[in-house]
């Protein structure tokens, strides 16, 4: 969590935005996000020079001698922030706009640039050179506080902090996560070091950046000193799909940011044919969006096959089943529709998680959970694929608190329930013993499948009700006709002084 002179100093970049005349969120983070990738790029650029000296190995800048842009061939170093930063504001604006951005799209033939490719549709938006002079400046002096900060994240808690600011839901119906939902799901599922993850609706990569985050501080050692899982953890361990594009890129900065080299992060329409994958993760992390109805000819054949719908929200837990190996995980959210729709597919899919495969939790979640962004009531499914069943008893968990108040503020409060959460199922053999009027407690398979694979906590949860003694009617209208004489007294006295 960022504090101090470093979130001052981020509200004051957004600030220069929104005098600037940009105030889409969404806009504003992806012109920063060009903007931080080009100064990434002389960094780095810096680094591999002066590291590649002190070796004594040769190494050739990518800025280096002349770079052909158009037509025109320029002196590359011009294309460094750190020689244009200092032009005049003219100037300065004229080189980012006619030859940087030019100059980032066609990285992509640079195999060491594993970023461009998500720089190639990059559109430059800051309308005037004077705006543009004060957003450098501006990102120089984040730049050299989080440099003084030595937190190990700092980066990672900057990018988080801004994407923070996207307060509204995307046009697909996708919403953020809030970020301890998204750590408790991590948490709940464990990654491994040779987990292949995926999040097919990646959005801002938010699943697999807590992922990351995980695996960094619970398997360190493990990770990085084996060449192999640095080297799977690095390339091929993080999968990210989305159909936005702008989304693709804020993820794949905010992976980078988080120190991952490489992810898979790629334009991909996860629930059409376009997507082939089968059998090929071992943990899936999403939430993916409910945005109501698809239309049918867009959806994969071999997702209709199992549940014949048009919701998004059944489809995308159908294609989890599909692309995750047998053995491989999953923690999802689902809105509260999926656990008690009564339509065939709602029953269908319900059915193919418990009888075909394993349900292992069930944890509802708050109404206020998603606020501001959205009001939806929504749970956690964690289950694991077998594809020959294996669901015994299912645990459910009724959550009411998340360490934040349930209204569009959502500001800090003590009840919270995810530590509990969390301690619970890592001991689950202990539930077994509990009772359906407490918080948390086990379900075995054939009262689901006897509730027609309803999987609402209410179906289930037990409401224990006190019995409340009361005194005798004839004591109760003593005590009224007592204070109504009190009463009386009292507007005697108070007419006698009154002297009414």
């Amino acid at each position: 969590m960022i504090t101090g002179d470093l979130k001052n100093k981020i509200d004051g970049l957004w600030d220069i935005f929104a005098a600037g005349g940009l105030v889409n969120a969404l806009e504003v983070i992806e012109q920063i996000t060009y903007l931080m990738f080009i100064r990434d790029l002389d960094d780095i650029d810096n680094k591999k020079e002066k590291e590649s000296a002190m070796l004594g190995l040769p190494y050739k800048s990518i800025f280096a001698d002349e770079v052909k842009i158009g037509e025109r061939s320029i002196d590359g170093k011009q294309l460094k922030w750190s020689v244009f930063h200092d032009f005049s504001a003219g100037r300065m604006y004229t080189v980012i706009q006619e030859w940087v951005f030019p100059f980032i799209k066609n990285l992509h033939s640079d195999k060491d640039s594993a970023y461009s490719k998500y720089m190639d549709d990059a559109i430059f938006k800051l309308p005037t050179p004077l705006l543009l002079s004060k957003v450098v400046d501006s990102l120089d002096d984040i730049y050299a506080l989080m440099n003084d900060i030595q937190a190990t994240d700092v980066r990672g808690d900057v990018y988080e902090y801004m994407l923070s600011k996207l307060s509204q839901a995307g046009r697909n119906g996708q919403f953020r996560t809030p970020r301890h939902i998204i750590r408790m799901m991590v948490e709940l599922v464990d990654p491994k070091a040779d987990d292949v993850i995926c999040d097919p609706a990646c959005g801002t990569s938010g699943f697999l950046v807590s992922a990351a985050e995980y695996l960094k501080e619970t398997k360190k050692e493990e990770i990085f000193f084996n060449k192999d899982k640095k080297e799977h953890y690095m390339n091929s361990m993080f999968n990210g799909f989305d159909m936005d594009r702008t989304m693709l890129r804020i993820g794949a900065m905010n992976m980078m940011t988080h120190g991952i080299d490489n992810p898979f992060i790629e334009y991909r329409d996860s629930l059409s044919d376009q997507n082939a994958d089968q059998d090929k993760y071992s943990l899936i992390l999403a939430n993916p969006p409910f945005k109501g109805s698809l239309d049918a000819d867009a959806v994969s054949g071999d997702l209709l096959k199992v549940c014949k719908t048009k919701k998004t929200e059944l489809l995308f837990l159908t294609l989890f089943l599909r692309i995750l190996k047998v053995g491989g995980r999953c923690a999802c959210i689902v809105p509260d529709g999926v656990l008690f729709g009564s339509s065939k597919a709602h029953k269908d899919i319900r059915k193919v998680i418990v009888e075909d495969n394993r349900l292992e939790a069930v944890i509802s979640m708050p109404s206020g959970v998603f606020k501001p962004y959205a009001g939806v009531s929504t749970a956690i499914l964690i289950f694991t694929k077998t594809g020959h069943g294996g669901t015994d008893n299912v645990w459910f968990y009724d959550m009411t608190a998340d360490g934040y108040s349930l209204d569009d503020k959502r500001t800090p409060v003590n009840e919270n329930d995810i530590p509990d959460i969390i301690a619970r199922f890592k001991n689950i053999e202990a539930e077994l013993d509990r009772k359906r009027t407490d918080k948390s407690f086990m379900v075995p398979k054939q009262d689901i499948v006897d509730n027609d694979y309803d999987l609402s906590i209410n179906k289930y949860k037990e409401v224990e009700y006190q019995k409340v003694e009361y005194p005798p009617t004839s004591e109760i209208m003593a005590n009224i006709r007592e204070l109504e004489m009190e009463i009386g007294k009292e507007m005697d006295e108070l007419e006698k002084l009154l002297g009414v």
